[in-house]
């Protein structure tokens, strides 16, 4: 038993603005590579697709790593997020990024999928930094 009150009734503070910095950072870095990887995809098939994923997984996963929590990852899969679906949609003049085919499908929802399993797969963070212990 510690005499600390629980995480739940202490007051919330605002990130400071290194970590603000910091999602902002990772939510520009995940368009960039979201961007890079609907390029990347239909030129490559098969390796295209897969390098296009394997980078969204790094950036997410080194994103939540580098935030010690899980709204760094998020943050980095929003911006991936975001840009996707932007080039997704087409223009006035009947232009498009992606192509009605199935390795356009597989990067937009292998990229969704990868990005939830990834930004929760990276464990949360703990009030006092140490690891969750379930006994004693």
């Amino acid at each position: 038993m510690s005499d600390r009150s629980p995480m739940l009734a202490q007051p919330v503070r605002p990130p400071s603005a290194g970590r603000v910095t910091a999602f902002a950072g990772f939510f520009v870095l995940g368009a960039v590579v979201g961007a890079a990887g609907a390029l990347v995809q239909p030129g490559w098939f098969p390796g295209g697709l897969l390098l296009a994923l394997v980078g969204e997984a790094g950036l997410v996963l080194g994103a939540a790593r580098v935030t010690r929590g899980r709204a760094g990852g998020v943050a980095a899969a929003a911006g991936w997020m975001l840009a996707v679906v932007l080039l997704t949609a087409s223009r006035p003049e009947g232009d498009f990024l992606f192509a009605a085919g199935s390795g356009s499908y597989l990067f937009l929802l292998g990229g969704i999928g990868v990005a939830v399993i990834c930004a929760t797969l990276t464990p949360g963070r703990q009030p006092d930094g140490d690891p969750v212990r379930l006994g004693k």
